[in-house]
Order: structure tokens, then C-alpha cells, then sequence
């Protein structure tokens, strides 16, 4: 059972590392005793916002910038549940998360029309740390954050994560990775996603130093950060290192020496190239998850130790226990092919405003995804039963474009797809599969500019097809399996 929280450990990180730079982004640092001040100051901050009341959410532009972090953990300290989406949220979506929610307050988002109370970020820098400072330091079992994902339906799920799922979450993985509280990470992933965030969680809970950076478009800045800083590990998706390969090769190996861990996730790689890049890294532990937001990091893989068995997404987390179910729920014998199912302290209780009848066997979530476990705990997944398109390690679902799509004149049906990237980088792309008008002359171009603004780019179709009708079954049903 978890009786801790990531703020419990953050509050004795400041007392015992008080001086230690818990946080870099750019050319700003702060202490771990600094962090908590500003912390406790954004709590008072919210506290004096028209219409704030413990139990309330607020949506968060979730950045690299020092000013997220208090927004964030601030919400915590005083019982608001914290909603971080990404800074380029696209309008439709926002509207959607703001009608589930009635949030307090938006953070960061001066540009969006909406009724909601905004809060410009820049509220959080600046705030007076010696101000009477009121917080709630929070129960393991309330909620913390609702994370927004996207299923097969289109419509966004309300994922729920409570202050224990988030702790067990990150002690697994801290476990696994070898986490030590001398490390210095370097941080180019989204924090809006769960794989970013999640790696603040695990490098704040564990004492450890992160520097947050951009992205990995500029690969200059990345390698001087990686030396000027010290750096002793970071992590990527695939989409990451494919971009890393296509613009210097094999340099990432200059850092051998220097790099403990690397962590990667979030979409397929190929066997290849994770023996290519464990040999790049001989002595640094290579390590790759596979997970959901439901279920942070399950399952876990170290390229070096895992060898034999590198085209499998590794076996159960610390702590995980993880189960091959049939149709009916009930558990599969090994080498059995079947629905992967989760059970730990880090999955979520079930969705916000939805059914959950079909969402777990007993205890255990069911992914949505269908696999094989050996004899010896190696899991191989095999198919996605979900049809969400893994775009570089972000989700999307076919129906949400398939919808945008059908708004556009000159369109009669249509029907989205993943497949591979041309250019290698992505993993996959989405693909749209277009029945025109016949009186229509519109075409992909026309298309592809009309959804500009309505959906976010990695959602916007990259590869095109005509097709005459989109094959769908007897009740209507798209079969998306037979336009890839």
C-alpha cells in the first residue's frame, strides 16, 4: 500500500537537498528548497482565485517552463486536480475537456476564446515565497491529475491518476531504470504526455537534478547540454532516435562513457535497432516500457539483459503483475494468445464519465492490446485491438480525423488508417482513405489544408488514397484492418 506521495518526497528533498538544483530550463535553475517555496506560493495563489474550492480541476499549458512546475504541484497543495495539456491544444479538443470538467481556472492559455478564467503563466514567476502559505498536503487516494487520452470511439477518456498510482508509478520505474540521486537527466520529451511528466515525477521524487529542454529539433543544443550539464541519462521515443540518426548519425555515442540509463518508449522498435543502439552503448543500461496513461510503464526491458528476447516489450514492472485474458476474462495459460491485462498500484480505478463494466477483468485493466507471455514472463504483443495510430509515441484516433474530414464539401465517406512512415521517422503515419464527390474536384492538398487548425498536425494525413467506397460490416462498421 502507498503512503507516500511525490509531494511528501519533494518536502523531505527539501530538507535534505536544500541547496541541491532540483530544476533547469534555459538559463533558470532552481534549488530543491526553492522549489518548494514557489510551490507553496502558487497553492496561496490559487486559493485567492474567484470561485476556488478543494475538489475543483485546472487546466495547465503544460511546458518546459520553471512556472509549469509550480502551476502544477501547486494545484496539488491545495486539493485541485491538475489537467495538463499540451501548449498547441487545438481549440475543439480544449472546448470538449472544458465542458467535462468546469475547471477553476486555465493556465497559460491567454490565446484561446473560452469563458474559463484565465491565468497567464507568468502569474506563477515572481510570487512572494514569504507570504503566509497555506496547503493540503494531499491523501494518497485522491485524485491528483486527469490525464485526457483517446480511444477508438474518437471521444477523449478522462483518465483519473491518484497521488498512489503516480508514486507507484514512478518507484517502479526509478526501480527498474536504476535511478540514483546523483543523476542528471536531460528532459526533450513532452510533459503534456504521461512519459514526460512521468519522468518529472520519478527524477523530483528520487532527488535528482533535470534539465528540461525543448525538444530534440536542435541537436547542437542537445550535445552541449549533454556535456556542458553533466548529464548521466535521458529519454526519447523511437521517433527520437530515428530523427537523432537521420541528422548525426551514430554521434550519440560520443557519450558512452558519461550515459548510466536511457530510457525509451511510447511506440515499436524494431529489433534492429535496439541491438544497434546497445552496442552504441555498451555500458549504459538501455532500457525500453511499454505502458498506457491507465497504466504507466508495465512492462520493462533492458536491451543488454533482455537479448534473447529484444522483439518482446520485456516483462512485468516492478511490483506489476500482468495477465494474457480471453474474451471472457478468463486467464490464459503461457504461449496462449489473449488481451493484456495490468494489475498494480499504479493503474487507474477506471475512466471519468464512462462505463467501466468492459474496462477491467477483476482487477486487472484490459489494454486493448493482444499478446503472448512465455513460460518465463516475456510478453509479446501482437496486435492493437484498439486502433489508435501511434504517431512518434502520440496517440490518435482514426475516428476523430475521419470526423474532421467529413465536414469538408466535396467529401461523401472516409476512413483513417496507421501506416508506416515513408520517411522512417514517425513509425506511423495516418493515412486517409477518401470517397469524393463525383461532381467535386477537390483534392488531397484542398483536404489537407482545410484541417489545418482543427486538428493538431501529427493528426493531419501525411499519405492519401481515392478509394470507392470505405468496407464497413453488416451493422456498419468500419473495417479499418482492410485500408492499411
Amino acid at each position: 500500500m502507498i503512503e507516500k506521495t511525490i509531494e511528501d518526497c519533494l518536502w523531505s528533498n527539501a530538507q535534505l537537498l536544500g541547496e541541491k538544483v532540483a530544476v533547469k530550463s534555459g538559463r533558470s535553475s532552481v534549488t530543491y528548497a526553492e522549489l518548494r517555496a514557489q510551490i507553496m506560493a502558487a497553492a496561496t495563489f490559487y486559493r485567492s482565485l474567484p470561485g476556488y474550492d478543494t475538489g475543483k480541476s485546472v487546466i495547465i499549458s503544460a511546458g518546459k517552463q520553471l512556472e509549469f512546475l509550480y502551476a502544477y504541484f501547486g494545484a496539488h497543495l491545495v486539493g485541485l486536480q491538475a489537467v495538463p495539456v499540451s501548449e498547441d491544444i487545438n481549440p475543439n479538443r480544449f472546448a470538449y475537456i472544458k465542458g467535462k470538467l468546469a475547471p477553476l481556472a486555465a493556465v497559460g492559455f491567454d490565446k484561446i476564446d473560452t469563458d474559463v478564467q484565465k491565468v497567464p503563466l507568468a502569474s506563477f514567476s515572481g510570487l512572494d515565497c514569504h507570504a503566509s502559505s497555506f496547503v493540503l498536503m494531499p491523501k494518497p487516494q485522491d485524485i491528483a491529475d486527469i490525464l485526457f487520452t483517446t480511444g477508438t470511439t474518437g471521444a477523449p477518456k478522462g483518465v483519473p491518476l491518484t497521488y498512489a498510482n503516480e508514486c507507484a508509478a514512478a518507484k517502479q520505474i526509478n526501480s527498474y531504470v536504476q535511478n540514483a540521486q546523483d543523476d542528471i537527466e536531460l528532459l526533450a520529451l513532452p510533459v503534456s504526455h504521461s512519459f514526460g511528466l512521468g519522468r518529472l515525477r520519478c527524477c523530483l521524487m528520487n532527488g535528482q537534478t533535470i534539465i528540461l529542454l525543448g525538444s530534440f529539433a536542435n541537436v547542437k543544443k542537445m550535445f552541449r547540454t549533454i556535456e556542458e550539464e553533466h548529464v548521466t541519462g535521458f529519454t526519447m521515443v523511437p521517433a527520437s532516435w530515428k530523427y537523432l540518426q537521420k541528422m548525426v548519425g551514430d554521434k550519440l555515442s560520443q557519450f558512452a562513457g558519461q550515459l548510466k540509463y536511457i530510457e525509451m518508449g511510447s511506440a515499436f522498435f524494431s529489433e534492429e535497432d535496439k541491438r544497434h543502439l546497445a552496442s552504441l552503448f555498451p555500458n549504459t543500461r538501455v532500457t525500453m516500457h511499454y505502458g498506457l496513461t491507465e497504466a504507466s510503464r508495465s512492462s520493462f526491458m533492458e536491451f543488454h539483459e533482455d537479448d534473447a528476447n529484444l522483439s518482446s516489450v520485456g516483462k512485468a514492472s516492478p511490483d506489476v503483475d500482468i495477465g494474457i485474458f480471453d474474451a471472457y476474462g478468463v486467464k490464459l495459460a503461457p504461449g496462449e494468445e489473449g488481451e493484456i491485462c495490468v494489475k498494480g498500484s499504479h493503474v487507474m480505478k477506471g475512466y471519468l464519465w464512462q462505463d467501466n463494466a468492459n474496462t477491467f477483468f477483476g482487477d486487472y485493466f484490459r489494454t486493448g492490446d493482444c499478446g503472448v507471455m512465455t513460460p518465463d514472463g516475456y510478453i509479446y504483443l501482437k496486435s492493437r485491438i484498439k486502433e489508435l495510430i501511434n504517431v512518434g509515441g502520440k496517440k490518435v484516433a482514426p475516428t476523430e480525423v475521419d470526423e474532421q474530414i467529413l465536414k469538408i464539401p466535396g467529401v461523401v465517406d472516409c476512413a483513417c488508417v496507421g501506416v508506416p512512415d515513408p520517411e522512417g521517422v514517425l513509425g506511423e503515419v495516418v493515412k486517409g482513405c477518401i470517397v469524393k464527390d463525383p461532381s467535386s474536384n477537390i483534392t488531397f492538398d484542398e483536404i489537407g489544408a482545410a484541417l489545418v487548425g482543427k486538428l493538431e498536425g501529427y493528426k493531419i494525413p501525411v499519405v492519401w488514397q481515392w478509394i470507392e467506397a470505405v468496407p464497413k460490416t453488416h451493422n456498419g462498421k468500419i473495417q479499418r484492418n482492410l485500408l492499411k
